[in-house]
């Protein structure tokens, strides 16, 4: 299979476009007046936990930012590269985390999370990364280009 296009890459491309999904559902669905009195409640009880609060616009900057650097990755994705392969398991377990986070929060509290509608896409897409990169970790590194 030729390195640039490897399974990694549309894996890995898939979860951040599902990443971007994410953070347009709760930014249109008020994320942060779920998020910011939790992280102030959170802090409250637990001082050392540092749980930063949010304006909109820093914290739609910020997830925008992430969501670019993480799209900029995906031409190592799709070589196979190994330090990405290694990265993609945090990036994916961390994903599934968040989407768990929603459903439970809304299962819990009996009403929809901000950010819930779009969960089920955060785990399926964290999944098929997972999978992915499980794959590529056990097949032969790609050819160093020239």
């Amino acid at each position: 299979m030729p390195a640039s296009r490897h399974p990694l890459g549309y894996a890995w491309v898939g979860l951040t476009l599902v990443l971007a999904l994410h953070v347009a559902d709760e930014a249109t669905h008020d994320f942060l007046s779920v998020y910011n009195p939790s992280a102030l409640a959170i802090r409250q009880r637990l001082p050392f936990l540092p749980l930063p609060t949010f304006t909109f616009p820093i914290w739609l900057a910020g997830l925008t930012l992430a969501v670019l650097g993480l799209l900029a990755l995906s031409p190592p994705a799709f070589q196979g590269s190994r330090w990405l392969i290694h990265l993609s398991y945090p990036y994916a377990l961390l994903m599934f985390a968040n989407g768990l986070g929603h459903l439970g929060y809304s299962l819990y509290h009996e009403t929809l999370m901000p950010g819930v509608w779009s969960s089920p896409l955060l785990l399926a897409a964290s999944v098929w990364l997972l999978v992915a990169a499980h794959r590529a970790a056990g097949s032969p590194p790609a050819p160093a280009r020239d």
